[in-house]
Parts: C-alpha cells; sequence; structure tokens
C-alpha cells in the first residue's frame, strides 16, 4: 500500500535544502571577496571588527 503524501514535510524539506544551498553561496561570495582585497585593507577591517 502506498504511503499518503506529507506535501508540508517535502515543501519544508525543500526549502531548508534551498536555504543551505544559498548560505552556502553567500559565504562562497565574501570568502572570495575577501581573498581579492588588497592585504592593507584586510588587516585594517579585521582590526576595526574585533574592536567593536
Amino acid at each position: 500500500m502506498a504511503r499518503a503524501p506529507n506535501y508540508g514535510q517535502e515543501r519544508k524539506e525543500r526549502d531548508r535544502q534551498k536555504a543551505a544551498k544559498k548560505a552556502e553561496k553567500q559565504a562562497a561570495k565574501v570568502a572570495a571577496k575577501e581573498r581579492s582585497k588588497p592585504e592593507g585593507e584586510r588587516e585594517s577591517q579585521t582590526k576595526t571588527e574585533t574592536a567593536e
């Protein structure tokens, strides 16, 4: 006998996977942007972030 579909759970799982993929892409984008900055800008930004 076939199981009854649980559309709500399936949708939540798709949305969770989509959000995880989006967050991973965003993190990669931020990392790439950080790597492309000149060395002097990286140091000054990390010092100001830790001071806050």
